[in-house]
C-alpha cells in the first residue's frame, strides 16, 4: 500500500513554502509568521490572509522482539509466506492471548525516553473492523488507557541553506499504545486474485501519537527521523522503514489565522522520511488550492472514537507495571515490569550523544547531527580519532567531505566502506607527520577505495608520493615557476598577494603534489622579496 501511495503521488509533489525558524507554538495558539520566517503558507489567488498548515502524526513502530505480542510465533522479515503463524495468529477458536513481557518493557522504555508518564495500569481494547488479513475481525490495541501518555519530543531542523542555521522545536506526544499488527494482502493483478500472508499478523507495535504541533513536511520528517534514532538507540525497535518497521500516518489540515482548525485528511502508510516530507507538503498545497477554488475538504482520516467499534478486550486483564514504591515486597521481581529499573538503564539518547560529541571533540553542532544520522558513522569517526595523531576537528573534515561523499556516491553504508577506520587513521598519520601532502593524501585515499588490500604507506611508496625533503630541489622548482610567470610576479610585488596562491598551485603541479604548501609559500615569499 505504501509503495502504491508513493507511485500515485510521484510527479505531482509540489513543495509549500518552507516552514520556519520560530519556536514551537502551543496547541491552541499556533504562531503565524511571514513566508520568510515560516509557520504560515502565503495567500494564493484569493488574496486572503495566509493559510496556517497543521500536521499531526501517528507512527507505528514494530517492536524489536523475537516473538509476537500475544503468541510465541517467531518474528522474521521476509520469511516464507504463512510460515510464522500460530493458532492464535490465525484466530482459531479456543486460543487465548498471552502478553509478551519484552514488548511491554520496550513500550515503557520508549515512553520514558519520550518524557511520557507511564500508566501503572493500562487496558487493552478490541477495535472491530474487517480486513481480509485480520483473521479475528478485530485488532487488540490500547485506546482508552494506553501504557504511556503526555510526553514530548525535541527535534532540530535547518531554517536556511546552511547547516549552521538550525533551530530546535518540540512536538507533544499524546500517547504510546501497544497493539497488534495485521497480516499482508498481496494483490496479483495478473490472475485477478489476492493472497494473504499472516506472518506479520500479531507482531507487536507501538503506536506513537503526536499532537498537531507541526506545520510542514520538513518538520514532520525531522520529528520522525529523531524518533527513529531514539528507537534504534534504545533497541526498542529497529525502525527500518524499508522493511515496514516504521510506518507513518500524517493528519493534515489548513486554516486561516484566528479561525478553528480545518477539516483534516490522513495520508496513510508512508514508509520513507523523504516521501513523508513531500506527501505532507503536497497535501497542504492541495487543500489550499481546493479551498481557494471554492471546494471543501472531506474528512478522510481514521478518527479515534467509540463509533469505530472499540470495546474492552475480555481475554486480557489490565496491564499492571510497577515502580520501586509500588512493587510488593513478596512479588518475584523477575515476573514484573519495573519502571524505575528500566529508567536507570536507559542509554544516552541522540540529543545527549550530540552534546558529548561537540564537547569532547570540539566539532560543530551540525557535524554531530550528520554523524548520528548516518548509521555507524559516529563509531567510525571515534575509531579514527583514537588511532590518529590528527586533531578531531581536522578528522571530521575527512570523514564528512571525503569518506561520506564517496559512500553516498556509490550508495554504500558505513559498514560496507572499503576503507576501514584503521586505514583512514593510518593515512591521516602520514599526512600529520608531513610524509605526504594533502593532495597526495587524496590520491592515496582514491587508491584505498579500490580495496586491493594495500596499506597507505605501500601506496605512497609505489606511487612515489612522498614529500620532497631536499630543500634545494624545491628552491630550484620555485625559482623556475617565478621565472616563467612575469605578470603574476609583478602583480604580487604591486601588492596583490592573492596571486601567490596561483604560484603555489603551479609548484604543486610541477612536483605532482609532493611539496609541502606551507614550505613552498615560505620559499616563494623569500624569493619574491629579494
Amino acid at each position: 500500500m505504501a509503495a502504491a501511495v508513493a507511485r500515485g503521488c510521484g510527479g505531482l509533489w509540489r513543495r509549500a513554502r518552507q516552514c520556519g525558524a520560530g519556536g514551537p507554538a502551543s496547541h491552541g495558539q499556533r504562531a503565524v509568521a511571514s513566508s520568510a520566517t515560516g509557520g504560515a503558507v502565503s495567500a494564493g489567488k484569493s488574496g486572503l490572509a495566509p493559510w496556517v498548515p497543521v500536521v499531526g502524526l501517528e507512527i507505528h513502530a514494530q517492536i524489536s522482539s523475537n516473538s509476537k505480542l500475544f503468541s510465541g510465533s517467531q518474528v522474521q522479515f521476509a520469511a516464507p509466506p504463512n510460515s510464522l503463524v500460530s493458532f492464535f495468529d490465525a484466530s482459531l477458536p479456543g486460543t487465548l492471548p498471552v502478553l509478551n513481557r519484552r514488548c511491554v518493557e520496550a513500550a515503557v522504555m520508549t515512553g520514558l525516553a519520550l518524557n511520557c508518564s507511564i500508566n501503572k495500569k493500562s487496558l487493552f481494547d478490541r477495535k472491530h473492523y474487517f480486513y481480509a488479513d485480520l483473521p479475528a475481525g478485530y485488532q487488540i490495541t490500547q485506546q482508552r488507557v494506553p501504557i504511556a501518555v503526555n510526553g514530548s519530543l525535541s527535534y532540530s531542523l535547518c531554517t536556511g541553506n546552511k547547516m549552521s542555521q538550525m533551530v530546535t522545536k518540540t512536538v507533544r506526544i499524546k500517547q504510546i499504545q501497544l497493539e497488534q499488527d495485521s497480516g499482508k494482502s498481496l494483490h496479483d493483478d495478473t490472475r485477478s486474485q489476492t493472497l494473504v500472508d499472516l506472518n506479520r499478523a500479531g507482531v507487536g507495535l507501538m503506536e506513537v501519537v503526536m499532537e498537531p504541533d507541526m506545520c510542514c513536511g520538513e518538520e514532520a520528517a525531522a520529528a520522525v527521523r529523531e524518533l527513529q534514532l531514539i528507537l534504534q538507540t534504545l533497541g526498542s525497535s529497529q525502525a527500518v522503514m524499508a522493511e515496514g518497521q516504521l510506518r507513518v500516518d500524517a493528519n493534515v489540515s489548513v486554516h486561516h489565522p484566528g479561525e478553528p482548525y480545518g477539516v483534516r485528511t490522513e495520508v496513510k502508510n508512508i514508509n520513507s522520511i523523504r516521501f513523508l516530507a513531500k506527501a505532507v507538503d503536497y497535501e497542504i498545497q492541495r487543500q489550499i488550492e481546493e479551498l481557494e477554488n471554492g471546494g471543501t475538504i472531506l474528512n478522510e482520516t481514521r478518527a479515534f472514537d467509540s463509533k469505530l467499534g472499540f470495546m474492552p478486550e475480555p481475554n486480557l486483564p489490565p496491564l499492571i507495571v510497577y515502580d520501586a514504591k509500588s512493587l510488593p515486597a513478596n512479588m518475584n521481581h523477575q515476573q514484573v515490569v519495573n519502571i524505575d529499573w528500566i529508567h536507570e538503564r536507559l542509554p544516552d539518547l541522540p540529543s545527549v550523544k550530540r552534546e558529548k560529541l561537540v564537547e569532547q571533540y570540539g566539532i560543530l553542532p551540525e557535524h554531530s547531527f550528520t554523524l548520528l544520522n548516518e548509521e555507524g558513522l559516529t563509531e567510525f569517526y571515534e575509531n579514527v580519532v583514537k588511532q590518529t595523531q590528527m586533531k578531531p576537528k581536522k578528522v571530521i573534515g575527512w570523514i564528512l567531505n571525503d569518506l561520506l561523499s564517496y559512500l553516498k556516491q556509490h550508495s554504500l553504508t558505513v559498514k560496507e566502506s572499503p576503507v576501514s577506520s584503521f586505514l583512514l587513521a593510518d593515512l591521516l598519520n602520514l599526512l600529520e607527520k608531513k610524509v605526504i601532502s594533502s593532495t597526495a593524501a587524496k590520491q592515496v585515499l582514491a587508491e584505498l577505495w579500490k580495496g586491493e588490500g594495500k596499506t597507505p604507506l605501500e601506496i605512497v611508496k609505489e606511487k612515489k608520493l612522498e614529500l620532497i625533503q631536499d630543500q634545494k630541489e624545491l628552491e630550484q622548482i620555485c625559482q623556475a615557476v617565478i621565472d616563467g610567470q612575469e605578470n603574476e610576479v609583478m602583480a604580487i610585488k604591486a601588492g596583490n598577494q592573492k596571486v601567490l596562491n596561483k604560484l603555489i598551485g603551479l609548484v604543486q603541479r610541477e612536483t605532482q603534489g609532493r611539496s609541502n604548501p606551507v614550505l613552498v609559500k615560505q620559499l616563494l615569499e623569500k624569493k619574491l622579496s629579494e
